[in-house]
């Protein structure tokens, strides 16, 4: 029998990006607040201080700083008419454990979604017509747009100490920015990175066949930085250590040396670690969260926290599940296209060529992980004619520099054999003289692309794991096959001694590592009839539940997800802070 602890005002669950932000937020209004994470504390000067982080076998190969799937996994099946099978090894993407969550160890590009993403159904009606979007493709506004989410991806931006060039001032295109981006209020808070050489030869392709290459924004600093919460941030050092790692210059963005600790400065606020939340608790109406219930995993003691609102704050998948465990919302059905728990999973598409030289040296060694020179032509440009291959979204192009790690980064030409004394020869040659070309596109939702409970399988609580079904549909076939032209294109251009073909990723499998850019499964939306949460990220049948993170995406774009999650998190808390603390109830 679980022991009810004294009962608290506000509990949030998973001590990340959005429930640092919540809780610094929250802090100041005096309120108790719990805030309930399952994995452990971590303390960068001590965890990431050299030679300790600079372990590649230990963080990246073997996934120090992630989920522990011996633990805790999901099962994986690409179609419906197949039976999924648990994860026993990460692979696709890397959810992140402890103190700090994947904000401790990501590689920091923070992208602002534009305005026709947060109205895409909307938008793509509006120019293309209704007939344009597939019967299949559930695809639906936000409830949110672009101008109102502006000061928050301002507020985050300024928090995370993001390094980049705007490209749009008030109306104003500015030059080396983005072009295509929608209006902001401000510069960066920081000027971009250095770039390394392989972004400037990119770049300078790119600029000869008509495409406006600017640097990609990323949370790795390229200057010292006090933030406006007083926090300071260190200088980026380029060392290839940063993405799967915590950062030994405190120069990386994260929450563990932005948001937390200025949530800890309030005596009211009180973080709990090893405390895996199981379920949702409600009253009898089921109309009422009434608190949560959790397990010290170091004793094995069942805890249950009473509180007048619940805040979920954990990664995307985990926030699904605690959903569908606890029976918030209606889960998602594909078979009726009723429900919505669990509708709208998308995940991230792509494209790749490798370029040999035999005459450049790139030094890979010196990097970061946000590093890299972008194009946005066939992405966030709403002037691109996405009729010309039929598909809804699109794919921005970068060359960067994340690492050249010596385990993990050998790049080889097509043909190489896998072994021996030849296969020596051509990781050497090569080491210098590489670069990659990435197109990251658009996953639309598909009615079949989904989350559920496992019917077999369960987790070390006896609880069913949450079941994935997925794959890349017609859509991103047709963007990533236009990607795949367009990366192909620009790297003959280049002119390199070899050049492998160029790869679409056209099925999706859990085993190499693309992204851990999860989005869906709990969506936001302005009709409850097919959205989980309100435009605040509210839970239209739960009041007192409001539900952070890349989950309440109702689709993905080509840009990485951290940007929204922050400025939705800071968006939501000032719902919670001046709407709903002084009116509980419903918000909309």
């Amino acid at each position: 029998m679980a022991t009810k602890l004294p009962p608290v005002d506000i509990v949030i669950v998973g001590m990340g990006w959005t429930g640092g932000i919540l809780a610094k937020e929250l802090g100041p209004t005096g309120l108790k607040i719990a805030v309930l994470e399952r994995g452990g504390q971590r303390e960068p000067k001590n965890d990431f201080a050299v030679p300790l982080i600079r372990d590649e076998l230990r963080f990246s190969s073997r996934h120090d700083m992630m989920m522990d799937v011996s633990q805790d996994t999901y099962s994986i099946r690409n179609n419906p008419s197949e039976t999924a099978l648990p994860m026993r090894r990460l692979g696709s993407f890397l959810p992140g454990e402890g103190v700090g969550g994947a904000g401790a160890h990501w590689n920091g590009v923070t992208w602002r979604w534009p305005d026709h993403e947060l109205r895409i159904r909307t938008k793509y009606e509006e120019r293309y017509g209704k007939n344009y979007i597939p019967g299949d493709m559930p695809l639906q506004d936000w409830g949110v747009s672009g101008a109102e989410l502006e000061p928050y991806y301002d507020k985050f931006e300024y928090v995370a100490a993001i390094s980049g060039k705007a490209g749009n001032i008030k109306g104003a295109i500015q030059k080396e920015g983005n072009a295509f981006e929608d209006p902001r209020s401000r510069e960066y808070p920081l000027p971009p990175l250095l770039q390394n050489h392989a972004s400037q030869l990119f770049a300078k392709t790119a600029k000869e066949l008509g495409y406006h290459p600017f640097v990609r924004p990323t949370a790795n600093a390229s200057q010292p930085y006090t933030n406006p919460d007083g926090m300071k941030i260190g200088q980026c050092q380029y060392c290839g250590f940063c993405e799967r790692f915590g950062c030994e210059a405190n120069a990386k963005g994260s929450p563990l040396i932005t948001v937390i600790p200025v949530a800890m400065r309030n005596p009211n606020v009180e973080l709990r670690t090893y405390s895996w939340v199981t379920k949702v608790l409600k009253d009898s109406t089921g109309k009422k969260a009434t608190g949560v219930q959790y397990v010290n995993v170091l004793t094995g003691e069942e805890m249950e926290q009473p509180a007048d609102l619940v805040i979920l704050a954990g990664y995307i998948l985990s926030n699904v599940h605690l959903m569908l465990l606890s029976g918030i919302g209606k889960p998602y059905d594909p078979q009726s296209g009723t429900g919505v728990i669990g509708k709208n999973y998308a995940y991230q598409a792509g494209a790749g060529v490798t370029l040999f030289f035999e005459d450049k040296s790139f030094n890979p060694f010196i990097a970061t992980g946000g590093w890299g020179t972008s194009i946005d032509d066939f992405h966030t440009n709403w002037n691109f004619d996405r009729t010309k291959h039929g598909g809804i979204g699109g794919a921005y192009i970068t060359v960067g520099g994340s690492h050249g790690r010596p385990i993990s980064y050998r790049p080889l030409p097509p043909g190489t054999p896998q072994w021996g004394s030849a296969w020596k020869r051509a990781v050497a040659k090569w080491y210098q003289g590489s670069i990659n070309i990435s197109a990251s596109a658009s996953v639309m939702p598909n009615r079949i692309n989904y989350l559920d409970l496992d019917p077999t399988y369960t987790n070390r609580f006896g609880q069913p794991l949450m079941r994935m079904t997925f794959e890349f549909r017609e859509n991103e076939h047709k963007l990533v096959r236009h990607a795949a032209e367009v990366i192909g294109g620009i790297g003959k251009a280049m002119n390199p001694t070899l050049m492998s073909k160029p790869a679409p990723r056209m099925t999706w499998s859990v085993v190499p590592y693309q992204s851990t850019h999860n989005t869906g499964g709990a969506v936001m939306g302005a009709d409850p009839n097919t959205s989980a949460l309100n435009r605040y990220c509210q839970s239209w049948d739960v009041s007192n539940v409001f539900v952070t993170g890349a989950g309440a995406f109702p689709h993905n774009s080509g840009y990485n997800p951290t940007g929204p999650v922050g400025a939705l998190a800071y968006w939501t808390a000032d719902a919670i802070r001046e709407k709903y603390l002084k009116k509980p109830g419903s918000l909309i």
